[in-house]
């Protein structure tokens, strides 16, 4: 887990058979690949419909995080509610795929495709349309307020675009 994890940015619709089973995009599995367990963990997303997935160190922050609220809290307690006890642990399957849990399907309403998307350090997986319509009024909410983003000093080591 030392080396740093590529960002996972793009859309990419896949179709998901009967049993639950998607193949995750190569760009986002490769992202996967150099961490000790191989695959990517789930959980549902508490805001939308749709499910949030990571990989075992981003998950390992979550969980980190989550130290920082005070014990017995309803905000630690509701968040690790939501994230820690309603994660699934999701193997990658030889061909790269998959299981979806019904739980996570049912709360995402995805049954036939699902829209792998991008999110920096993790990825979120909708049901085609309903990401859609979610990202039509991300740009119009984004557009009518003005949103602008205040660009953190570059690292060294990276290069500009």
């Amino acid at each position: 887990m030392g080396a740093a994890m590529p960002l996972l940015v793009g859309k990419y619709v896949n179709k998901i058979d009967k049993k639950g089973r998607v193949s995750v995009p190569k760009p986002f599995r490769a992202s996967f690949e150099n961490q000790t367990f191989s695959g990517l963990y789930a959980y549902p997303h508490f805001k939308v419909p749709a499910i949030e997935a990571c990989g075992e160190a981003f998950m390992a922050r979550l969980s980190d995080s989550l130290e920082d609220l005070d014990l017995f809290s309803d905000e630690h307690d509701d968040l690790a509610a939501i994230i820690l006890e309603n994660a699934f642990p999701l193997p990658f399957d030889p061909e790269g795929r998959v299981v979806l849990p019904q739980d996570l399907r049912d709360h995402a309403g995805i049954t036939g495709e699902v829209a792998f998307v991008g999110r920096g350090a993790g990825l979120q997986l909708w049901q085609p349309k309903a990401y859609e319509a979610h990202r039509l009024n991300a740009f119009e909410r984004a557009k009518a307020r003005g949103a602008t983003l205040k660009l953190r000093p570059a690292h060294p080591s990276s290069e500009e675009c």
